[in-house]
């Protein structure tokens, strides 16, 4: 599957606000530049712009250009639940050292309570992965994966170990689009409290979506439990007008 012409474009911008060549308040260069510097049509530039305004991160102006207004948290926080984001490219983000350990990578099939849980099929052949995600020497992250096998052949501990996403988009070509995510504070269990670095906290933020690819394949589930002080809610709006 061919990779969207839209998508370098998208990570390049972006890459460049968050790495600071763009700060808050700056305008960007105009679409004609970008299709210069990227051999493309003004289209394809604009899809780009879109999504990152979209993300809260540009904010167009009629007659003025489109105004970066990302503000980098204050660096408490690993992750930000806004946008969708792999684990490694928050740690890109956050300049921290972190590392993942693959608890359980299995096959197997959705049956009932996994169809109830994820809303995958019944029968379908999945990847069930558990990972402990830790910055430095803290665990702050429990990842439960559910992966469907048809959309991504070839997962391996190994890839699971550093960046899946990485693997769909770079090796596979997939584009992934959307996701739906339900964030609860929850009571901590015994296996938050036996697999995470949880200090005072006697509770977990848990992060559960389905995540779909641009065939309109949902192609993942994931519940990811949080330590509490390792994420922040970010989310972009505009006001409609009744």
């Amino acid at each position: 599957m061919p990779q969207s012409k839209y998508e370098p474009i998208y990570r390049s911008i972006k890459e460049d606000i968050e790495s600071g060549i763009y700060k808050y308040g700056d305008f960007l260069p105009s679409e004609n530049e970008y299709t210069i510097r990227f051999a493309c049509t003004r289209n394809t530039v604009r899809r780009a712009l879109s999504l990152l305004t979209a993300e809260g991160y540009l904010l167009p102006q009629h007659g003025r250009g489109v105004q970066v207004i990302y503000r980098p948290d204050d660096g408490r926080s690993l992750f930000t639940i806004g946008g969708i984001e792999s684990f490694a490219e928050a740690a890109e983000r956050s300049g921290r050292k972190t590392t993942t350990k693959v608890v359980i990578f299995k096959q197997i099939k959705a049956d009932k309570k996994v169809n109830l849980k994820t809303g995958f099929d019944i029968g379908e052949d999945l990847y069930y992965i558990e990972r402990v995600r830790y910055v430095g020497k803290r665990a702050v992250i429990f990842d439960t994966n559910y992966f469907l096998m048809s959309e991504t052949p070839g997962l391996q501990p190994s890839i699971a170990a550093a960046s899946i996403y990485r693997y769909l988009e770079d090796t596979l070509g997939m584009t992934i689009t959307t996701s739906r995510r339900r964030v609860t504070a929850q009571q901590a269990s015994e296996r938050d409290k036996e697999l995470l670095d949880l200090n005072h906290f006697d509770f977990v933020l848990s992060v559960a979506g389905q995540v779909f690819n641009s065939r309109g394949v949902m192609f993942e589930y994931t519940e990811s439990r949080h330590v509490p002080d390792q994420v922040c809610f970010i989310e972009s709006a505009v006001r409609q007008k009744v």
